[in-house]
């Protein structure tokens, strides 16, 4: 929990964009429903992508369109429940947006290394 000043100012505030707020809201709203259901190794590896995610979004705000829509994808990963909008297909797994942050960490590194 944020304390102080810091925790009055909201994204838009400190001088990043309104999208930017956003994928931080879902992030969080996605981490707050998974709470509600999940339990020890898999709540734990949520927190962490969510951590890892929050991450992301506020090291790219102000980085190039392709970096934010890599983190932009790995967020829809991990806020999206399904496969599709289709209810007969399975759920998404954590392990697939898992998959997803760690693609978008790779590709985040290797565009700022060269």
């Amino acid at each position: 929990m944020r304390h102080g000043l810091e925790a009055l100012m909201t994204v838009e505030e400190r001088g990043f964009g309104p999208g930017t707020d956003l994928l931080l809201r879902q992030v969080d709203g996605r981490l707050a429903a998974l709470r509600a259901g999940l339990r020890g190794p898999d709540l734990e590896l949520a927190e962490d992508l969510a951590r890892r995610l929050r991450e992301m979004i506020l090291a790219t705000a102000r980085s190039s369109a392709a970096d934010r829509a890599r983190v932009r994808a790995a967020v829809h990963y991990f806020v999206q429940r399904r496969e599709s909008r289709d209810a007969r297909l399975p759920l998404r797994s954590l392990a697939v947006a898992q998959r997803a942050v760690d693609r978008a960490a790779r590709q985040l590194d290797s565009t700022t290394l060269s």
